[in-house]
């Protein structure tokens, strides 16, 4: 009697346990002996069939998250079906019917939302793409090489589907996906039980794709926010370096006055040589690099990280100097000389390389890891575990527990997941247009997995030359790309230092890795969006514009956070102008260039020469920039320029993201300043917004320069209704007020009054500079020219406006004069008719 008793208490507590269980997993609608169904959003079920009866509860590769919030829905049965009623869709099942099939299982649209009817076994007829593992040997999309493992010589790529389609539904299959086993000292891969179960998650969004990464979110987990240097320019060449050679270049980044953030260290950093290393390797070559230490606290005194190359795939070979430490920990006998293999499933294995070799190398001052894989594409134990994926997710989560800074790495996509640890190294690339003109397109496909900081191989790598206009516009593309590193293979040809150009194109390089700083506090605030919202920073044009066929048919074309527009100049110019096929959706976008503001929805034909680029502000836009001064990204106190974009109606605001900048306490520890711009008849105000939160290491006080572009000399300016000085900047008819240093909790209002009366700005930042350039060409088409007055002035009105400021209103009407009227200015002057043909072409006469 008594063990009957006890049987049945136990038999109780199982039950009470196993409810308890369910009760923590929130949302679950309804289950069965087989079937579960769960709510993760109104846009997003889990439809799970267990023929066992035994549901997966621990977290897949794909799936991490299995709480969820609240959601409204509602679960009611009719007859033999059961349905489950969200705002978005109906999902309906027949009870007791066994594995999904497209007799017993229907999911489709509720009034009013995006029409849609699913069954299991439709497929998608309109999907988005995601992306590929490797751009390995690829010219553009076609495969050139014989070595890459995945892919054929002549091959296509072919992108994977990505979690978007024009359908307006998805479903991600994680029936087979290996699991996680819930060790509490390092969760590791497990096999997932063989019982032929369903486990899918089925997203319904329509066209909301946005709303559809972020419920992708919830249980796949966030896409991290790498640190903030990981946004500056990396250096990368494949090279024999040597301790002296890097000091040289980090010394040519400083004279040259080019900011630098990370340097990337290949192969060679140890032996490569037979019998001391190879294409793997894990000892310093102190041929090279005498003292590792003292060459890496080098680089930290000069505030740039460093990243070093590795190839992992043959082991820890006897000749390496930590071999006795590693074989001690293995079990292996130091004097058998064994090569200890490298095995991604053996945690014993991975737990002993990051202490006896990766640990003590980063304790010396190497940052994170460049993990090279490019070997068997699984696992030799574990069936089905890809080696890519596995060895980010050991990399990453090893320096999740063992480190007070942020995580990060830099190796290729391994596949649904792999997001959670970034950020992606796209491999090695031919140099060639094709190539450069597919990676614009393979950056915003990769947002539709969450993989939103591809780094790409700017300028190519595969090649035997470099062509100075080509490396100019992969570079401008890289300065709005998710990570800007340039690199190539060994090479005598392939310089990619910008001071081996000629002065053109290296002034012109250095203004673009410029560029990329003085965007910096934009793109920063965008890269918390793709935390936050899984957005990012490279989005395709439909995520904001689905309706229109348009943003699918300019797949080049992307969205650069919020308000920024960019169309990559990916072929040669002609004549000293590349023409770009710009798609412009509603609204007003000014051309960054050349100050011109444009109307949209609609399609235009633009010309750029190599010192311009086809960047579009939304009309009246506030962003956070940096002024030019900033050489790295290391320290988190830098002036904010405000900066207000020309046009535009009602308040604009922009959320200012501040955090830390290298640590892991981001979710929770940060602030937040918003700005706002409104202009009302001639009186523009500017709201720099008390700053909101903290976060370790917060400076107390910022300096804030209100920077207006496209501006008047205004008639006054107050801050906080004190009048305060200004400065007028000339060179881009700027607006410059120079804040002093207040307290970041104190609100700050800047009022702008203009005079009365139009000017014209609309492109004449583009306009005044391209007939300077172009006389100043004219004199060496004729040296003897003698330029006549109404000629000669359209030439300085920069400077006529840098010295009598005051006289902007006339200076401008006659310059633009003179230039709807330059044939005839042109003619009166005297130049000879294909002199006259030639000018005006070089301005781009009557493309304002």
């Amino acid at each position: 009697m008594m063990k009957k008793l006890i049987l049945i208490l136990c038999i109780l507590q199982g039950v009470l346990l196993s409810l308890r269980a369910q009760g923590e997993q929130q949302n679950i609608a309804y289950t069965d002996n087989n079937v579960r169904f769960t709510v993760i959003s109104d846009g997003t079920l889990r439809l799970e069939y267990a023929p066992d009866g035994k549901f997966v509860d621990d977290k897949s590769f794909i799936a991490v998250d299995r709480l969820y919030p609240q959601v409204d829905y509602k679960l009611k049965t009719r007859g033999a079906w059961i349905e489950i009623t969200t705002s978005k869709m109906k999902m309906r099942y027949k009870k007791d019917s066994g594995r999904f099939t497209n007799n017993n299982l229907i999911i489709e649209a509720v009034k009013g939302a995006f029409p849609f009817t699913w069954k299991p076994g439709m497929q998608q007829k309109g999907n988005l793409k995601g992306t590929y593992r490797t751009l390995d040997g690829m010219d553009g999309d076609t495969q050139t090489q014989t070595w890459v493992s995945d892919t054929k010589k002549g091959d296509k790529l072919k992108l994977e589907d990505g979690l978007l389609a024009t359908d307006g539904w998805s479903l991600i299959d994680d029936s087979r996906g290996l699991l996680f086993d819930n060790d509490p000292d390092w969760d590791w891969a497990k096999e997932r039980p063989a019982n032929e179960g369903q486990d899918w998650y089925f997203m319904a969004y329509g066209h909301d794709y946005k709303q559809a990464l972020k419920d992708y979110t919830l249980f796949a987990g966030k896409m991290p926010l790498p640190p903030r240097y990981a946004f500056g320019y990396w250096w990368s060449r494949y090279w024999l370096y040597s301790d002296k050679e890097f000091r040289n270049l980090i010394d040519n980044f400083h004279t040259y006055q080019i900011p630098l953030d990370v340097l990337v260290v290949d192969m060679d950093w140890h032996y490569t040589e037979k019998g001391k290393g190879g294409w793997t390797g894990w000892t310093w070559n102190r041929d090279l690099f005498p003292n590792p230490q003292g060459f890496l606290k080098y680089l930290k005194q000069n505030n740039v990280k460093v990243t070093l190359n590795l190839h992992p795939a043959d082991g820890v070979a006897a000749y390496e100097e930590k071999y006795p430490e590693m074989a001690k920990d293995m079990g292996v006998d130091p004097a058998t000389k064994q090569t200890i293999p490298w095995i991604n499933s053996d945690k014993k294995f991975m737990k002993n390389m990051f202490k006896n070799i990766l640990a003590p190398m980063e304790k010396d001052g190497v940052d994170f890891w460049w993990l090279d894989w490019q070997q068997g594409m699984f696992d030799s134990k574990m069936k089905n575990l890809s080696n890519t994926w596995w060895i980010n997710y050991a990399f990453f989560s090893d320096m999740e527990q063992r480190r007070e800074t942020r995580p990060m790495l830099y190796h290729r996509w391994g596949g649904l997941g792999n997001h959670r640890y970034q950020v992606g190294f796209s491999g090695d690339a031919v140099i060639s247009w094709k190539s450069l003109d597919f990676q614009p397109y393979f950056n915003s496909t990769a947002s539709n997995v969450l993989y939103g900081y591809w780094s790409h191989d700017l300028g190519g790598h595969i090649g035997s030359q470099i062509d100075p206009e080509m490396y100019t516009r992969w570079l401008q593309f890289g300065a709005l790309s998710p990570i800007m590193r340039t690199h190539s293979q060994k090479g005598a040809k392939l310089n990619k230092e910008p001071w081996v150009f000629d002065k053109e194109y290296c002034d012109i390089i250095r203004e673009t890795i410029r560029q990329r700083y003085v965007m910096a506090p934009y793109i920063y605030t965008m890269a918390r969006k793709g935390y936050d919202d899984g957005l990012s920073l490279c989005r395709p044009m439909y995520y904001d514009y689905p309706e229109n066929k348009e943003a699918y048919d300019f797949g080049n074309e992307y969205m650069f956070g919020d308000d920024v527009l960019v169309a990559p100049v990916t072929t040669p110019a002609k004549d000293g102008y590349a023409q770009v096929r710009v798609w412009l959706p509603e609204g007003e976008w000014y051309e960054w260039h050349t100050g011109a503001l444009l109307e949209g929805n609609r399609i235009v034909e633009r010309s750029f020469a190599i010192d311009e680029y086809p960047i579009y502000v939304k009309a009246g836009a506030i962003l956070p920039l940096y002024l030019e001064n900033v050489m790295n990204l290391n320290n988190n106190d830098e002036e904010i320029a405000v900066t207000v974009f020309p046009g535009g109606s009602g308040t604009m605001a922009f959320n200012l993201y501040e955090d830390n900048g290298n640590d892991k306490n981001y979710a929770s520890e940060y602030a937040v300043t918003k700005l706002t711009s409104a202009r009302s008849g001639n009186e523009q105000t500017i709201v720099i917004g008390k700053r909101e939160g903290g976060y370790k290491e917060m400076p107390l006080a910022r300096p804030f320069t209100v920077k207006v572009l496209s501006s008047l000399l205004p008639q006054s300016v107050t801050v906080n209704g004190v009048p305060a000085e200004y400065r007028y900047s000339a060179e881009d008819f700027a607006l410059l007020v120079d804040l002093p240093e207040l307290p970041c909790n104190q609100e700050k209002v800047i009022k702008i009054i203009y005079p009365s009366g139009k000017v014209d700005m609309n492109g004449l930042l583009g306009a005044s500079k391209r007939i300077a350039r172009s006389m100043e060409q004219l004199k060496y088409r004729n040296s003897y020219i003698v330029f006549k007055e109404e000629f000669g002035k359209m030439g300085s009105l920069n400077e006529a406006v840098m010295y009598a400021p005051s006289e902007m209103p006339a200076l401008i009407a006659d310059f633009w004069k003179s230039y709807h009227e330059l044939p005839s200015v042109l003619e009166r002057q005297g130049l000879k008719s294909e002199q006259a043909t030639w000018f005006l072409q070089s301005v781009c006469w009557g493309e304002k």
